[in-house]
């Protein structure tokens, strides 16, 4: 059977604040819990005046405290940019305040320019060559399976489910090779999911944590009563990904209809590109798109992205998305 969950990048909307967006994230898991997804998952981003999860396991503390059963996670934490034992110190942390709750998806990209390098006093693509090592070594610090000279405390013995991220090759060779299970950035990369899927699935070697191969997929999801508000509401994701892309990023714009038609046609191609792993409209088109997508990819678990102006909009849509794929769950199990 198919799972849900839900990816947040912490918005912040023009004209809003920083407070506003991180009640709106803990409303919007609230609403991820009662709905039935099993996750929630926060996005590690720095410098970024629209994207509020720079603190990532600061604002899992929060989400933690405003939900009940739900999973909590990072997807994800850039490893990189930190050092192996105070992340393990962090969630473990996390773990001992929300326990059995808590999942740690790393990732490898340091995405950061020279002067992001200066703030955080790393060399973040010389550390991101040490990533597989950093990762084994985390492993090590929260579950004991080698002999280190020092403990984290908190961190040592926590319960905490590793993930590995990845939108290319590198990140399901090493989810393979580690045993872990593996989430694939289709929301933004979606070149290489398939094959990428089928390198994890061939290579995956059992650990002690994972006995066989674990894929969640993630894909940008925009449901509303008709198909016309969905893509207005979508619309506001989408002009944030463009003025990314080109150099202009900034705060979560309002949203703008028939937005894609008044696009240059490289600016159409791009979102066109990133329709490869969505699905907006009505109900039944969301559900149909997802299913699609589920048959494609073979995955155990769909990731929901989507940013909306309107917090409000964001949590209507997710409940129409998992009314609707209660039958995509079925017909997968």
């Amino acid at each position: 059977m198919t799972r849900f969950a839900v990816l947040d990048l912490v918005p912040v909307r023009e004209g809003g604040t920083l407070a506003e967006a991180f009640a709106a994230t803990a409303d919007l898991a609230r609403a991820a819990e009662r709905f039935g997804c099993d996750r929630f998952w926060v996005a590690e981003h720095h410098a970024m005046d629209g994207i509020a999860g720079g603190a990532t396991s600061v604002v899992l503390a929060h989400v933690g405290n405003a939900t009940h059963r739900i999973r909590i996670g990072s997807g994800g934490i850039m490893l990189p940019n930190h050092t192996p034992f105070q992340i393990a110190e962090q969630f473990g942390t996390l773990d001992a305040l929300f326990p059995g709750r808590i999942d740690l998806g790393l990732g490898r990209a340091p995405g950061a320019g020279p002067e992001l390098q200066r703030a955080l006093r790393k060399n973040l693509h010389q550390a991101a060559e040490y990533f597989p090592q950093d990762v084994v070594e985390l492993r090590a610090l929260l579950t004991g399976d080698h002999d280190l000279p020092i403990k984290a405390t908190p961190g040592f013995g926590a319960q905490v489910q590793l993930w590995m991220l990845g939108s290319s090759l590198f990140g399901a060779q090493l989810a393979a090779k580690l045993g872990l299970p593996y989430a694939f950035a289709a929301h933004f990369a979606p070149d290489h999911l398939d094959a990428a899927l089928a390198v994890y699935r061939r290579d995956f070697q059992p650990s002690e944590a994972l006995a066989r191969p674990h894929v969640m997929v993630a894909m940008n999801v925009f449901a509303a009563e008709t198909e016309a508000e969905a893509r207005l509401v979508a619309s506001s994701q989408q002009q944030s990904f463009v003025r990314l892309r080109t150099g202009q990023p900034g705060r979560l714009p309002p949203p703008v209809a028939d937005y894609a038609d008044t696009l240059p046609a490289s600016a159409q191609a791009m979102l066109a590109h990133l329709g490869q792993a969505a699905a907006v409209g009505t109900p039944a088109q969301v559900r149909e798109g997802i299913a699609a997508f589920v048959r494609r990819t073979g995955a155990d678990e769909i990731m929901l992205c989507g940013a909306t102006y309107d917090p409000e909009a964001r949590i209507r849509s997710l409940e129409l998305t998992m009314d609707a794929c209660q039958s995509v769950a079925a017909a997968s199990s």
